[in-house]
C-alpha cells in the first residue's frame, strides 16, 4: 500500500477516448480518470462535467471542434466536486446548470474542496494557474429541467442524495443514453469522502429504474450495452453496502476508526483492490463511513489540513 500522500505519486498520463454512443453523443473517457459527456443538438452542444483546469478542458473542446461546429451552450456540472467543475471557463457556455444542493455546496464548502482535490490529486489537476477562480452555476433547480437542443431532449434530475447530496444525471429518454456522475462508476473505486452512504443505495434504485441502454459513469468505461450498466450498477452497490457495513460494524463494537480501517481495507481489498484509485479513496470512504455512523450525518467539510492528518493517520494501520 502507498504511503505517499493521496495520488501525489500517481504521474502517470492516461489514454483519452473519445466514444461515439449515438448520432451526435459522446463519451470522453481516459482510463479511469474522470470522464466528461457530449450531447450535440440541432442548435448547440451540451457538455456534462468540465474537468479540473481550464487548461485540461481544452483537449475535450478540441474533439467536439472535430465532429461539429455548434456553439456550446450548456454546461452542466454532476456535482460540485473541484475535479468536476474547475475547467467551466475554457468551454464559454451560455449557461451553467447543476441542482441547488450543488450550488449551496460551492458556497458552504467550493474553495476548501479546491485546495483539497488540488493537494490529494495534482495530476488532474494539469494547468491548475489556468483556473480563475471557483465555478458558478448560473441556472440551479431542486429535482428536475428539461432542455431542448433542437428536437433533442435531455432531462437534468436529482435522484436523491448519494456521491453528494446534490448530485444529478442527464438522460436521454428516447436514445436511453444515461451520464450519472459519480453516482456509478465501472472499474472505479467510488469516493465518498462527502457522500450519504445509507441514501445511495436507494438513489441508485431510482437510477436503475430509468432502464439506461447505455451509460456513462464518472469514471471508467462508457458502457455500450444493458448488460454491462446493470454490472456498473451492481458493483457500485455492492462497494458501497460493503463499505458501510464493515465500518457500521467496527464502529458499533466500540473499535476506533484506524482498527475500523485496518479490518475494512482487509476485507475489501480482495474484491476491489484492483479497481482504480482504491487506495486513494479508502481512507476518506472509510472516514466518511465512520462518522456517519456516528455522530456525523451530514458530511464533514474536507480541508488541505484535515487531508494529511487523516491520511497520515490511517495509513500507520496497514
Amino acid at each position: 500500500m502507498s504511503k505517499k500522500f493521496a495520488s501525489q505519486g500517481d504521474l502517470e498520463e492516461k489514454q483519452v477516448s473519445f466514444e461515439q454512443l449515438a448520432d451526435g453523443v459522446y463519451a470522453y473517457t481516459a482510463e479511469g480518470d474522470p470522464n466528461t459527456g457530449i450531447i450535440i443538438g440541432d442548435d448547440g452542444v451540451m457538455v456534462i462535467d468540465a474537468q479540473a483546469t481550464p487548461q485540461m478542458a481544452q483537449d475535450v473542446i478540441r474533439r467536439i471542434r472535430e465532429v461539429t461546429d455548434k456553439p456550446i451552450r450548456y454546461l452542466v456540472l454532476s456535482h460540485y466536486h473541484a475535479v468536476r467543475v474547475l475547467g467551466a471557463s475554457a468551454y464559454r457556455p451560455e449557461q451553467i446548470i447543476a441542482s441547488q444542493a450543488t450550488y449551496d455546496l460551492i458556497v458552504e464548502r467550493g474553495q476548501q474542496d479546491f485546495e483539497s482535490e488540488v493537494g490529494r490529486f495534482p495530476r488532474l489537476f494539469r494547468g491548475v494557474d489556468s483556473i480563475p477562480g471557483l465555478t458558478w452555476p448560473t441556472i440551479a433547480f431542486d429535482t428536475s429541467m428539461t432542455l431542448w437542443l433542437g428536437g433533442r431532449r435531455v432531462e437534468l434530475m436529482h435522484l436523491g442524495r448519494g456521491h453528494t447530496k446534490g448530485d444529478i444525471v442527464a438522460w436521454l429518454p428516447d436514445e436511453r443514453i444515461l451520464f450519472s456522475g459519480d453516482l456509478v462508476e465501472f472499474g472505479a473505486t467510488p469516493y465518498t469522502g462527502d457522500a450519504y452512504l445509507r441514501d445511495w443505495p436507494a438513489t441508485l434504485d431510482r437510477l436503475q429504474a430509468l432502464g439506461a441502454h447505455k451509460l456513462v459513469p464518472g469514471r471508467g468505461d462508457a458502457l455500450q450495452t444493458p448488460e454491462q450498466v446493470e454490472q456498473a450498477i451492481a458493483g457500485t452497490r455492492d462497494f458501497l453496502t460493503s463499505l458501510f457495513d464493515s465500518v457500521r460494524r467496527g464502529r458499533e463494537a466500540g473499535k476506533p476508526l484506524g482498527e475500523v480501517y485496518r479490518e475494512t481495507y482487509q476485507a475489501l481489498e480482495p474484491r476491489f483492490g484492483d479497481w482504480v484509485i482504491f487506495d486513494h479513496c479508502l481512507p476518506f470512504d472509510v472516514t466518511r463511513a465512520y462518522d456517519e455512523s456516528g455522530d456525523h450525518p451530514d458530511p464533514r467539510i474536507w480541508t488541505a489540513e484535515r487531508d494529511t492528518e487523516m491520511w497520515h493517520s490511517l495509513q500507520q494501520q496497514v
